[in-house]
């Protein structure tokens, strides 16, 4: 069998995706670029016209959005532990959770990063404060649906907790990890140091080192 192919840059939103193959056992053919691709790889917006990734291809299927495939990935022979199915105890709140990860958290991320990182000599420093704000406001309904739980839903690890954890990993490599509660903090800490999360980390960084060298 082909296996699906995952285009990828490392530490990317991607990692959602190469973390779940890993939870999942799901074998994918991993392609590290380098970033961001749109420039470094201009030959990629042939494969994906957005520039963006992770991008995943599976036979005739193309998915360009994080949880989505990593929610597929974790779906694709059928539901497994790392997904609650509809019927289940907390269906609706793993669908809110994974959702809210990109939607809710990682955005306000991303919109710092470019203001306060990427194009701080625009004097958008303000602007970038503003959305750090946003960060971190909204991850009051992280923290309190964690107050009394190991993990977001079904008192499992799931797909919910791969995106959010992202979320928060990217907090730590941006600068925004003194907005990120004690709480969050060990949550982070307990996915991390999976032994999926590690082997994905790993692979990304692999190709991340062969890239530059």
């Amino acid at each position: 069998m082909i296996k699906p192919v995952l285009y990828t840059c490392a530490r990317s939103r991607g990692l959602r995706a190469s973390w779940a193959a890993e939870e999942a056992g799901v074998e994918v053919d991993l392609k590290i670029l380098p970033f961001p691709p749109r420039y470094l790889a201009p030959e990629y917006l042939e494969i994906n016209p957005l520039g963006t990734v992770p991008l995943l291809i599976d036979g005739e299927s193309r998915l360009t959005e994080s949880c989505a495939i990593a929610h597929y990935l974790a779906t694709k022979d059928g539901f497994t532990d790392l997904a609650i199915a509809p019927g289940e105890r907390d269906y609706a709140e793993y669908c809110d959770f994974t959702y809210h990860a990109d939607a809710t958290i990682t955005f306000p991320q991303t919109v710092y990063m470019r203001f306060a990182i990427f194009e701080k000599e625009k004097g958008w420093a303000e602007a970038g404060e503003a959305y750090a704000k946003w960060f971190e406001k909204r991850l009051v309904k992280i923290e309190q649906r964690l107050e009394s739980r190991e993990f977001l839903c079904a008192d499992r690890f799931t797909v919910a907790d791969i995106c959010i954890g992202y979320a928060l990993i990217l907090a730590q490599n941006v600068g925004l990890d003194d907005r990120v509660p004690d709480t969050l903090k060990a949550y982070r800490e307990r996915l991390t140091g999976r032994d999926a999360y590690k082997r994905a980390f790993e692979r990304e960084e692999t190709g991340r080192k062969a890239l530059e060298s």
